[in-house]
């Protein structure tokens, strides 16, 4: 019942960030389970791998809601979304696959890199000021589109995340504008988190390492208790968002995406002195 109220806590808090800060759940949820995970006495071989496979889970789940939300306001191109989902479900399958084959301390490592990549990528964005320009769009071939689709959901699902930190990067750099790039973006969290999730219980299935409640590196009272709560604060989030500055708030979220990184890259520091 302990370990039920701390996922629950951490639902809330990932929700509440997604809605007032337009990022993914799994930017939190993957580093916090690693804790979890750990502190709990789940082996270091798997729980890197279950934390990333959780936050895969509860992204379907999360995502439904958010596609919901901006199909209502008409922000989701669905043609670029049909385009692109056959490269996301083969990338995110992907995705899985390369995880499994990681060891969970190089894994960690890959994270906290990650991690201090959008520090810095959330941390410049809050510091430029708003740009109201908007240009036409220049999208590339569908060849180009799906290969890039494929790179986007391989990331995604090594990372645990729901890609909309790639994807509306990728979109806004061909001219797509913002509020379509973002709708198109949680729509594209869907195949993510079904392929990658899917991936990552057929990965771990049979290892014995696993704790009871698992399916592959899926840890099914960790799920439960995060999207029980993600989805309701993620509308908190999103109306708090309007009372708020989104720029310091952002500035102070990578300052903590910073400190989650560096952790992780000290903690497995020894990875990269072993190799000289």
């Amino acid at each position: 019942m302990e370990m039920l109220f701390v996922y629950l806590l951490l639902g809330a808090i990932a929700g509440t960030a997604a809605g007032l800060l337009g990022i993914g759940g799994g930017l939190i949820i993957v580093p916090a389970l690693v804790l979890i995970f750990s502190a709990i006495g789940i082996s270091p071989e798997v729980l890197t791998h279950m934390a990333v496979g959780t936050s895969l889970a509860t992204i379907i789940i999360t995502s439904i809601s958010s596609v919901w939300a901006h199909n209502k306001k008409g922000a989701v191109d669905w043609h670029l979304f049909w385009v692109m989902t056959p490269g996301i479900l083969l990338g995110s399958w992907l995705g899985g696959v390369t995880a499994d084959l990681l060891p969970g301390a190089w894994l960690q490592l890959l994270i906290g890199i990650f991690a201090i990549v959008m520090a810095a990528r959330m941390g410049l964005s809050s510091l430029r000021p708003t740009s109201q320009q908007e240009t036409d769009d220049h999208l590339p071939g569908s060849l180009p589109l799906i290969s890039s689709a494929g790179f986007i959901g391989w990331l995604a699902a090594i990372f645990g995340i729901g890609g909309g930190a790639l994807v509306v990067p990728y979109l806004s750099h061909f001219g797509v504008k913002m509020q379509r790039a973002v709708g198109t973006s949680a729509a594209f969290g869907l195949p993510i988190a079904l392929s990658g999730s899917l991936s990552f219980v057929v990965q771990g299935w049979g290892n014995k390492l696993l704790p009871h409640w698992s399916s592959g590196y899926i840890y099914w009272p960790a799920f439960l208790g995060i999207v029980l709560t993600s989805v309701l604060f993620a509308k908190f989030g999103a109306n708090l968002a309007h009372r708020i500055s989104a720029k310091r708030l952002k500035l102070c979220f990578a300052i903590l995406l910073c400190i989650i990184g560096i952790r992780f890259i000290w903690q497995n520091f020894n990875l990269l002195t072993g190799l000289s």
